[in-house]
């Protein structure tokens, strides 16, 4: 009955090596892209995103990428440019988060000199 459902350890095995190596395929592919999409200063800014936030790192590089597939990126992307799209990200995300503050309420006992 597991053949006819196709659900035999082997099969699992091999579809699992195959995500596997279509995952490592694709990462290649992204970090050949950029490689040619950025300059040599916005690619070492980028990697450097990447060590601290690297979910942070793919949302800018998905956004490169659907740009210079769109065709709004004109040349090489400069380290300035990288920069002038973080802010862009930042300021879309703080327009859709609220922020959060916090306010400190303490308590006044019997012998403070605030009377």
């Amino acid at each position: 009955m597991e053949n006819l459902q196709g659900l035999t350890p082997q099969n699992q095995n091999a579809s699992a090596e195959d995500e596997s190596k279509r995952k490592v395929a694709e990462d290649e592919m992204r970090r050949d892209m950029m490689a040619t999409i950025l300059d040599i200063a916005a690619r070492e800014r980028l990697s450097r995103i990447a060590l601290v936030s690297p979910e942070r790192s793919r949302q800018v590089e998905t956004v490169i990428m659907r740009m210079a597939q769109s065709g709004q990126l004109r040349g090489r992307v400069s380290e300035q440019q990288l920069i002038d799209l973080l802010d862009q990200m930042e300021d879309a995300r703080s327009k859709t988060t609220t922020k959060t503050t916090i306010v400190y309420q303490r308590r006044r006992d019997f012998d403070d000199d605030d009377f």
